[in-house]
This record gives C-alpha cells, structure tokens and sequence, in this order.
C-alpha cells in the first residue's frame, strides 16, 4: 500500500466477518477454518473492535464424526480427520480489539449479568482486512489476564503439539514466542487495551446478530495489511 491509498473504514454497526485460515490442508474445498459474523464497534486506524453476540452462528472445525476438536486426545488432535461444521456462538459475547500490525488480539469476556471475566490474548498473524472483514491465521499459543492484572499462558501443550506434527516449523514458533513475551510486556506495563476501559463497554441494544452469509468462504479480490 503507497503513502496515498487510503483504507476504507467500517461504521459502528457494520457487519463483518473475522476469519481464520487453517493450519493443515483446505477442509471441505475451503481454506478458511474458522468464519465468525461480528458487528463493527470501531474501526480507525489504531484500533479495530468489534463485538461477536451471544448466539451468532459461526463456522468450525470438528472431527469427522462430530465430535468437537478439543475433546480429541491431544496426541491426535491435530492428525485426526476434520471437517467443517456451523454452530452457534454458546455464552456471553465476546468483545475483540486488534491494533494494526500486532501479532495478536486481544478479546474480553463476561460472566452473566455483565461481570466481566478477563482479557484473553489470541497470538495470531496479523490481520489482512478485505471488503468483507478481517483473515488472519491463529498461533496456539495465547494468555489469560485477570481484573487483578495477574496472567498466565494458555495452550502451551497445544503449542507444543502443533510444532511435533509439523503444523509450526522451530522458526515460526521461535517468533510467536517473541510475540507472545511482547504481549506480557504489555501487560505487565498495564498499556492499552488493558488500561482503556473497554470492560465498561456495552453493545448497542439495537443491533441484531449478524447473519452468516451463503458464500462465508469466498477469497477476496484484493487484501490489505489491517
């Protein structure tokens, strides 16, 4: 992109989709692995939030006898055949905050009766934004936050796993893991998203939940770095 091209913005209340290609081979013909509809809360060019209601119908992997990925033994859960499978987002909401060029996302969840629960870091690539939504491909490896500015890491059994059977070389995995030290360096330094107040936020009442659309996996024409 050239220093006089310009991103197209969404509004708040735009509907998007946030997606994730998969690490193995194209499931059912699609490269895409994961595609959830999410309504635009912001979108500038520090920061892109937008909020996944409670109910919203998502695209995901599962076994090929249905039966969800993480109850898959870890030792196959990453060989074992997939196929893809629409489900409906159980639980609260989820808020996602992603700041351009970060190699992670930072989400917020809610107990019922909006008590808020915790920050979760999703290290990931960094986004490409299309007309569309958002692509980006997830990297196991990601870290719980606390209101009491504790944390701890997650999935590094997951991690590990995805390394031993090929799906993230020793160089790969060497740079998530500065990305993942980077993001406790924000935490511990308490910097934003952490410090800017977006457990208070609430979603407009009037928004309805996205829809997922018939062609949820179709490839743009053009991508642009988010």
């Amino acid at each position: 992109m050239t220093g006089t091209e310009r991103i197209a913005r969404w509004r708040p209340g735009d509907q998007i989709l946030w997606r994730y290609r998969g690490h193995a081979p194209d499931l059912d013909g699609c490269s895409v692995h994961i595609c959830r509809p999410v309504t635009v809360v912001q979108d500038t060019a520090d920061l892109l939030a937008v909020w996944m209601a409670p109910g919203t119908e998502c695209v995901k992997p599962v076994l090929v006898d249905g039966t969800p990925v993480h109850r898959e033994p870890l030792a196959t859960r990453y060989t074992a055949p997939r196929t893809l499978t629409r489900d409906r987002w159980f639980g609260s909401g989820v808020l996602k905050l992603a700041r351009p060029g970060d190699p992670w996302s930072v989400w917020l969840f809610w107990e019922t009766g909006w008590r808020f629960k915790s920050w979760y870091v999703n290290l990931e690539e960094p986004r490409t934004r299309w007309a569309g939504g958002v692509d980006s491909e997830d990297h196991f490896l990601d870290i719980s936050v606390y209101p009491d500015r504790s944390w701890l890491w997650r999935d590094e059994d997951e991690f590990a796993e995805a390394q031993r059977v090929g799906l993230m070389d020793a160089e790969k995995a060497a740079r998530v893991r500065a990305a993942g030290r980077a993001a406790v360096a924000s935490i511990r330094a308490w910097e934003t998203p952490f410090s800017a107040g977006w457990e208070h936020w609430r979603p407009d009442p009037s928004w309805p939940v996205p829809k997922l659309p018939a062609d949820w996996a179709r490839t743009p024409s053009a991508r642009l770095a988010s």
